[in-house]
């Protein structure tokens, strides 16, 4: 139970922290920060499990706001925590401050950056399904959402999952003050849409009035015991506590005068004594003995998605961190290996990419080691999630399947063709596409270790076995298969042009001309040393289009050199259809026919000796 006149006063102490803070920046949402002040209030002083000081501690209950763009109001709960001083407090959205407009985790109380709305709540599902089943501790997630943010289709995604995995853990907050930004929201003040909805999901959900104290703390209270997931439902008022600018449109993002601070009671400096979660220790999982590491035969054919699910039960064989998620596609992108291999750490995300990633991100920031894999095509429906994951400054390994015209005749709906582009342009990303399954299974080894957001591209159809199994792949590598000391030309391929590329140096061959090829499996980073050491004129042949993938990862190795190699980009420029592999690679121009053809535009075949 809260001490709830010390609720009441530190929820004004929140809207007086907000108006200072925006009004100092110039910018910023008070209005937003305002009404969901009491909210927060009776969470921190009253049901808020969390060790301020050891912010890492995987016995804390975890806090998401996934209406991040409430930022004056996380920075006002941890100055009342005493996190954050007074002068500090004072830099909101200043350059070099840790309070940024919208919350990230350089400040070590913020687990995940929010501000791209509905998010929050997917990620909270990530953490919930890792308090349960993995960690196995009591600590439980609080999410505080906008009602706006209840249009996105990831909110429902997450909903629908959290009732599945019965994450009686996780309680959403959703603050329904009617405006949005650019005026009344979906639903307005109707709750029973929210709740109604909430219920039919299968969650317990609780309605309230969002600025009564009293019943704040009542129905934490239930949600605390309520035995399956929450939804508490609150009214509030968007502006609270400032007569001038209360339930009033047209305030959204804007700061409120200073002069709101004395209508709301004046500057506080009330500091809670939060409470400190019961010491408890993450469950670990032992590795089943030493696992046997996949080694493919050289000259034998598998497949490089099938590789990476017996590489992933290897590893999950060697560590008890590992983690593996997909998206209901685990028969093709063999996943289902790991989980049959450890069915303990796989999780089942279903046709619901948004909240694959999501999960992911949640069970990252507990220390877990994610894996997460569907179709590369359907990456694109989460690509926001990842895009904020590395905001998060997030650790993720991912892999996409059925990538390219190669897939054959499912057709162009299911053929990612810009995925290596997309992972390119995230911040601080890996870039892996490797063309056999020895180098597949150094690969994902590779990315268990990797920092950051890594990218496992994989093919559907088998392919020989080009490498070795004891070969080596270092990141940000590359592998010269076919080379002379008298090259005329290079050609650069990755994964299933690489094959193409061989056998067009073979053909070329026996018209005299020497042409030496180079795998590219790090598209990025990629090996701009090894690039930028060929004296020849280039051909890249890639299975994606001609924007932002290979053949721009090798051009972007020249960008500064003083000279620079005739080069020739070969990709899939016009929209393919169903058909064969063998003939959809031609129909597109990038079989060894055409790389071929291109090289003989680039090089004369030498005179007879």
């Amino acid at each position: 139970m809260a001490d709830l006149d010390l609720c009441r006063e530190l929820g004004q102490q929140l809207r007086v922290d907000a108006v200072r803070a925006s009004a100092a920046a110039g910018s910023g949402h008070p209005t937003s920060s305002m009404s969901a002040a009491d909210l927060a209030a009776v969470l921190l002083a009253g049901h808020l499990r969390y060790d301020f000081d050891t912010p890492k501690s995987p016995a804390n209950d975890r806090l998401i706001f996934s209406k991040g763009h409430a930022s004056p109001l996380v920075y006002g709960l941890f100055r009342a925590a005493g996190a954050i001083t007074e002068e500090e407090f004072g830099t909101y959205r200043q350059i070099g401050s840790r309070l940024q407009g919208h919350p990230t985790p350089v400040l070590p109380w913020v687990d995940v950056a929010t501000g791209s709305l509905g998010q929050g709540l997917p990620i909270g599902v990530g953490m919930a399904l890792a308090g349960k089943k993995l960690d196995r501790l009591p600590f439980r997630v609080w999410v505080i959402c906008g009602d706006s943010e209840m249009a996105e289709g990831s909110m429902w995604e997450a909903i629908d999952h959290a009732s599945f995995y019965e994450l009686d853990n996780l309680t959403a907050i959703i603050d329904v003050n009617r405006l949005g930004q650019r005026g009344e929201t979906m639903h307005g003040w109707n709750l029973s849409t929210y709740s109604d909805r909430f219920r039919a999901f299968g969650w317990h959900a609780i309605e309230i009035d969002g600025h009564d104290v009293e019943e704040i703390d009542a129905a934490y209270v239930e949600a605390e015991s309520a035995g399956k997931p929450t939804a508490i439902v609150a009214k509030t008022i968007k502006g609270k506590g400032y007569s001038e600018i209360e339930d009033k449109g047209g305030w959204h993002g804007k700061a409120v005068v200073a002069e709101a601070v004395e209508e709301l009671g004046g500057v506080r400096n009330i500091r809670v004594d939060v409470a400190k979660p019961a010491a408890g220790e993450p469950h670990t999982f032992d590795p089943a003995g030493t696992p046997e590491w996949p080694r493919y035969e050289l000259g034998s054919e598998v497949a490089t998605r099938k590789a990476y699910g017996d590489a992933l039960a290897a590893l999950g064989g060697e560590r008890g961190d590992i983690v593996v998620l997909d998206g209901e596609v685990s028969n093709s992108t063999y996943a289902e290996i790991f989980r049959d291999a450890h069915p303990d750490r796989f999780f089942e995300m279903y046709i619901a990419e948004q909240q694959l990633i999501a999960a992911a991100v949640g069970m990252q920031v507990l220390g877990w080691k994610p894996f997460a894999s569907t179709f590369a095509a359907f990456m694109s429906r989460a690509y926001d999630f990842v895009r904020m994951a590395a905001v998060s400054q997030a650790t993720l390994k991912l892999c996409g399947s059925h990538a390219g015209v190669s897939i054959g005749e499912d057709g162009p709906s299911q053929m990612a063709l810009e995925d290596l582009a997309a992972f390119r342009a995230i911040s601080g990303s890996t870039v892996l596409y490797p063309c056999d399954g020895n180098q597949t299974a150094a690969l994902v080894r590779a990315m268990a270790d990797l920092e950051g957001i890594s990218f496992l591209r994989t093919t559907r159809a088998d392919t020989e076995v080009l490498y070795g199994p004891d070969e080596e792949f270092p990141v940000g590598g590359s592998k010269t298969l076919r080379s002379s000391d008298d090259d005329d030309v290079t050609i650069v391929a990755a994964g299933i042009t690489v094959r193409e590329a061989l056998a067009a140096a073979q053909t070329l061959e026996g018209e005299g001309i020497a042409a030496r090829v180079i795998d590219c499996y790090s598209v990025k980073p990629i090996d701009a040393e090894a690039l930028r050491s060929i004296g020849t004129p280039i051909v890249t042949v890639e299975d994606h289009w001609p924007e932002g993938g290979l053949g721009e990862a090798v051009l972007s190795a020249f960008a500064d050199a003083d000279d620079r190699p005739r080069l020739i980009k070969l990709a899939v420029r016009d929209l393919p259809g169903s058909g064969k592999p063998a003939e959809l690679l031609a129909a597109a121009g990038i079989d060894a026919d055409h790389i071929a053809g291109a090289v003989r535009s680039l090089v004369k075949p030498r005179a007879p000796a």
